[in-house]
């Protein structure tokens, strides 16, 4: 569904892409308070309201996403999918970078390369862009902050989702009757089936997170995190090919460069997952070896007392 989203966005002309970005903003809140009140779940509610520090972080969160989001629709209605598209290959690359800069996490060698080879793909499209990619960037760097505050918040993706449209909500919808008001707005005014698909922006929101949060408890974190490709390789293969964006050698160049660092960061991160389950099973077979060697010293003491007991022994011990 996200991979397919870019087929969406134009079906909302002749609405501009803040007026689309609004409604997306009052919709999301709608569904997602529906779907909350359907599986009863409230009670994060209260003890968000008595957390003033994830409050402000949430706040943050709406903050950035806008920005995102603004700017993959206005990308996309403007005829830039492609480029689009690239912010979320290299958003992983971007993310590992914060975490060096901010988080002081270590990186191994494979992630070091991955990175250095991303930065490198950066500076081959800017050159075939004749510019940096700035859609791009500002995607990648808007949602691995995203990710980043949503990482210290450490709440569900329906609740942060609707505590996240609950701040952008009022601003959203004083935007759509500052547009009525000015009679520039579009809703209503294209016909009942325009006015459906831009509440269905709401739809389109929140229904992949939802898919996106039963499958992150279902599937090992290892696939999900493969799994995730598919939107930007979708993507991508719907500027080429269907909205016929242009792929001039140097952009090919710079796309290449893009997916080696993913594949070298993909290879390094399935052999790490690979070899800390290969030391977990290996410790807990010697934790089970251990258990058995010292059952195995308690043993013997207790058939020797058995056979102290003399004619009032049982005539068979159970085994252990």
């Amino acid at each position: 569904m996200w991979g397919l989203v870019p087929l969406f966005w134009p079906l909302l002309k002749p609405s501009g892409a803040l007026e689309i970005l609004a409604h997306r903003m009052v919709w999301s809140l709608v569904f997602v308070a529906l779907a909350l009140l359907a599986l009863r779940r409230w009670g994060w509610a209260r003890e968000l309201i008595r957390a003033p520090r994830k409050l402000g972080l949430l706040t943050l969160a709406a903050t950035v996403i806008t920005v995102n989001w603004g700017v993959y629709i206005w990308a996309v209605n403007s005829g830039q999918v492609v480029e689009a598209s690239l912010g979320y290959f290299i958003n992983p690359l971007v993310t590992i970078a914060m975490g060096v800069l901010l988080l002081k996490e270590r990186l191994r060698p494979a992630q070091w390369a991955a990175v250095a080879v991303g930065f490198a793909a950066v500076l081959v499209l800017a050159v075939g862009y004749g510019r940096p990619p700035w859609i791009s960037l500002i995607l990648a760097f808007s949602f691995a902050f995203y990710g980043l505050i949503k990482k210290r918040v450490n709440i569900g993706g329906l609740e942060s989702l609707a505590a996240e449209t609950a701040v952008q909500f009022l601003p959203a919808l004083g935007f759509l009757l500052w547009l009525g008001a000015d009679g520039s707005l579009s809703f209503g005014a294209h016909g009942a089936v325009h006015a459906s698909l831009l509440a269905a922006t709401g739809l389109v929101t929140a229904l992949p997170l939802i898919c996106f949060g039963a499958a992150a408890i279902r599937v090992p974190l290892s696939t999900l995190g493969l799994l995730q490709y598919l939107a930007p390789v979708f993507q991508f293969l719907l500027g080429v090919w269907y909205f016929h964006e242009a792929m001039p050698p140097e952009r090919w160049a710079g796309f290449a460069l893009v997916w080696l660092a993913l594949t070298v960061l993909t290879w390094d991160a399935l052999r790490t997952a690979r070899r800390n389950r290969a030391e977990a099973e290996r410790l807990a077979a010697a934790h089970t070896e251990q258990a058995d060697t010292e059952h195995a010293r308690v043993e013997p003491k207790g058939a020797k007392g058995a056979k102290e007991e003399g004619p009032y022994a049982p005539a068979s011990t159970p085994s252990a």
